[in-house]
């Protein structure tokens, strides 16, 4: 079996890192002249978490110019990987236990993520992934399509059966289109009702283990 988890709000916890980091950004373009539409505290910013960065930016702040919401996603980039160097990056209790399960249950373990490849090298050095992730794929690395084109990836790759394990609408569209068992991730950053439809939910992320082995006993 192949275990494919979404990462941010699945098995890292982002909000306080990504928070700090969209404000610095923001701070950045007040003094260039732009107006954030709202100041993004914490819990305004992962509203944004599981998009990836052109799609954040213009449901953030649509009427910016394009060059400024590149400029402006680099320095959330450079910012959140600073965070991570320096220990502010903060995994859910369980996710290392749960990432060992499934090593010990012999299963492949893949990350599918809407995130930029920096960020996922910084996660992997400070953290030791590989000790427990056999593929990074971060949608940076397949020019920004959406996660259920990058699954085909995975798919000539990794051993079936899979199943995939995420907090977002994005993450369920993947098992859905490609008629795959999915685990809806409700302690991360899904919207009230988002993942209402998902026959699997995990409260807290120390629930995964047992859903994992139930379904590998099918």
């Amino acid at each position: 079996m192949t275990a494919v988890f979404d990462w941010d709000g699945t098995l890292h916890n982002t909000a306080a890192l990504y928070g700090h980091a969209l404000r610095a950004a923001c701070r950045e373009l007040a003094a260039r002249g732009y107006t954030p539409p709202c100041e993004p505290t914490d819990e305004k910013a992962s509203v944004y978490l599981g998009m990836n960065a052109p799609d954040m930016w213009n449901k953030f702040f649509p009427s910016l110019p394009e060059d400024e919401k590149k400029r402006s996603s680099a320095i959330v980039g450079r910012v959140m990987v600073e965070g991570i160097a320096s220990g502010a990056a903060s995994l859910y209790p369980e996710a290392e236990s749960v990432l060992a399960h499934c090593k010990a249950r012999g299963w492949s373990v893949v990350i599918l993520s809407n995130c930029e490849h920096a960020y996922m090298e910084a996660h992997r050095r400070a953290f030791n992934l590989d000790r427990w992730v056999d593929g990074y794929y971060c949608c940076e690395d397949f020019d920004f399509r959406p996660k259920t084109e990058i699954f085909s990836s995975i798919r000539a790759a990794c051993p079936p059966p899979y199943v995939i394990i995420g907090d977002r609408q994005s993450d369920m569209q993947v098992a859905e289109a490609h008629s795959l068992p999915f685990i809806a991730c409700l302690y991360g950053f899904g919207g009230e009702g988002e993942l209402d439809a998902a026959p699997l939910k995990a409260a807290a992320c120390s629930d995964l283990p047992a859903l994992l082995d139930k379904l590998a006993e099918k």
